[in-house]
């Protein structure tokens, strides 16, 4: 992560580090979805000045020598006047680096998010399930709520870096008296650690607008101190000003083949911001696409201190749609379609909503990959990419009992005591304040993985021709001539088959396993429906481990099951009448 401080003064009424631009996506989206509204340019700025972003390509749009000249000379009054606030040493340090501009590229790439997310049509209804902020339980304090089926593959992986941080940071801390001011500041820094994990220079986080169209004095993105509201109407004549000179000079630039001509603070304000008001009401997805706007950080502190002052748009009715869409632009389209096996169908079922592999993925690791197990397997002479190392989150699920996956080592075994558990329609999340959960292998424990990994049936057992195979991934001798004299000692009946504990008795015979006999378990589950009372909380039970290899498999307890995938012979207790669910 190439990560930079941004220099010069601080302005305590913007959005707080927004180092380079403010993209007026909306526009471009809006004329791109609905092209015959060209013709309405003149009666609508935005839609105008939207259109010729997209048309002049990378750039951003051309623009004369004349118009850059006029656009400036237009706005430099109220530059002065916003950035820095009329200082002249750290206020044009800052100007400098906090440019709005006409960004072609944030406009493309949430055209093709867009497009890898929902497809071809939104549906509405879908949409609506997945328009909810992110909101805390009125009994859990740090338990978020998910209202309806769909947006469990973010809000999830979110609750799941949440409690890895208190874990992490708050050992010994009793969950239901976090204060509500921490949990804000919790959910913050779950948000930026996902954010993080996608390795981009930059942060590009999406921003909803509350309206479009209007010139306004007032800044889109509190860019501006307040001793410049004092003169509005000069600044309100300033962005006119500019938005002509723009208008007149992309055309034109356009036809030249100029470069792109960055606005500088209050040349022009195409949308104003959304506030919590707005936020709440509903929008209808081509609304909702219109709206979207962007801005750059180049740091993780400006990016948590943009998230604390803009919290409204964390909590309110789109909140969670506003950071999936931050993750994916940060990441880039490109490299999430790279990463993505097949992009012909959207990562958001289009009739149920739930997410896909490649979306839980992305939020986990950063990386937008389809599949579960470790590094690449070679499926029919397809390279297909699952999980390239240990992740901070892990991942179980009970499809790999029903054998519709193969979860690997790096997802089972994080590098914290959090797991993200699916069923066949929800995602839940499962904890521990055992540490020893995660710790490091012993050559035991690779013994046995490896072995297993040999018998994806689970027999405890493998062919007897595969030995040579094992040995050599442990790093054992595997001469020919070894290989076959331990073959006829740990198969002295010449069945064919070796046995797991007959492996481990004679490579690992004496070697204690590094996870405890026994531990609690927390259990979160987002839905209300899925817990006593309706009221969202965490469910604690007394885990042990039996001795031995053979499980019991319980088809009428999911969640056991689910459980056995990581710990083959767990039984569990819960300490609540209540039964948690995986659904």
């Amino acid at each position: 992560m190439n990560e930079q401080r941004s220099g010069g003064a601080e302005e305590p009424a913007s959005p707080k580090g927004a180092s380079a631009s403010m993209t007026l996506a909306a526009a471009a989206l809006e004329s791109h979805n609905t092209p015959e509204r060209a013709s309405d340019a003149a009666a609508d700025g935005a839609d105008a000045l939207g259109a010729d972003a997209v048309s002049g390509g990378g750039g951003g749009g051309g623009a004369s020598a004349s118009a850059s000249q006029a656009s400036t000379s237009a706005s430099a009054s109220a530059v002065g006047r916003g950035v820095g606030g009329g200082a002249s040493g750290g206020g044009s340090k800052m100007q400098q680096q906090q440019q709005p501009q006409l960004n072609a590229t944030d406009v493309r790439e949430l055209r093709e998010i867009k497009q890898l997310l929902w497809g071809d049509n939104v549906r509405e209804d879908v949409f609506k399930r997945w328009s909810q902020g992110f909101e805390f339980s009125e009994v859990e304090p740090t338990a978020l709520v998910q209202k309806q089926g769909g947006p469990c593959a973010v809000i999830a992986p979110v609750q799941a870096y949440l409690l890895k941080i208190i874990i992490m940071d708050m050992p010994g801390i009793k969950l239901t008296e976090v204060s509500y001011d921490k949990c804000q500041s919790l959910l913050i820094q779950a948000l930026c650690n996902i954010l993080k994990n996608c390795r981009t220079p930059r942060y590009r986080i999406v921003h909803l607008m509350r309206r479009r169209g209007v010139a306004s004095a007032e800044p889109a993105t509190k860019e501006r101190s307040p001793s410049a509201t004092a003169e509005s109407a000069a600044a309100a004549a300033a962005a006119a000003a500019a938005a002509a000179a723009l208008e007149t000079g992309v055309a034109s630039g356009q036809a030249e083949g100029g470069g792109g001509q960055d606005l500088t603070g209050a040349d022009i304000d195409l949308a104003t911001e959304a506030t919590p008001a707005s936020l709440s009401s509903e929008l209808s997805p081509e609304e909702f696409h219109n709206r979207l706007h962007t801005l750059h950080f180049d740091d993780y502190d400006s990016l948590a201190r943009y998230y604390m002052d803009n919290y409204d748009q964390l909590a309110h009715t789109y909140g969670v749609l506003l950071f999936m869409y931050s993750v994916f632009l940060t990441k880039g389209s490109e490299q999430v379609a790279a990463e993505v096996s097949d992009t012909s169908e959207p990562l958001i079922h289009s009739t149920y909503g739930y997410g896909a592999q490649s979306l839980i993925n992305l939020m986990l690791t950063g990386r937008a990959v389809a599949h579960v197990w470790d590094n690449e397997q070679d499926v029919g002479g397809l390279k297909l990419r699952g999980i390239c190392e240990q992740s901070d989150i892990g991942f179980i699920t009970l499809m790999e009992q029903m054998r519709y996956c193969t979860v690997g080592s790096f997802f089972k075994n994080p590098r914290f005591p959090v797991w993200v558990m699916g069923s066949d329609t929800h995602l839940t999340v499962l904890f521990s304040n055992e540490k020893r959960l995660v710790s490091p292998e012993t050559p035991s424990e690779t013994g046995r993985r490896i072995f297993k990994s040999y018998d994806p049936e689970g027999n405890n057992f493998i062919s007897s021709t595969m030995l040579r195979d094992v040995l050599a991934a442990l790093n054992l001798v595997s001469e020919p001539g070894y290989v076959s004299l331990m073959q006829k000692r740990l198969d002295p009946e010449n069945l064919g088959i070796i046995l797991l504990n007959a492996f481990m008795d004679e490579f690992f015979p004496l070697e204690r396993r590094s996870t405890p006999d026994t531990f609690e378990l927390l259990h979160y589950n987002g839905i209300p429906g899925s817990n006593e009372n309706n009221k969202v909380r965490y469910y604690c039970g007394s885990a042990i481990l039996l001795e031995g290899d053979l499980k019991s498999i319980c088809t009428s307890n999911p969640m056991v099951t689910c459980l056995q995938t990581k710990w083959p012979n767990i039984e569990i207790n819960w300490h609540d009448t209540h039964m948690p669910s995986l659904n």
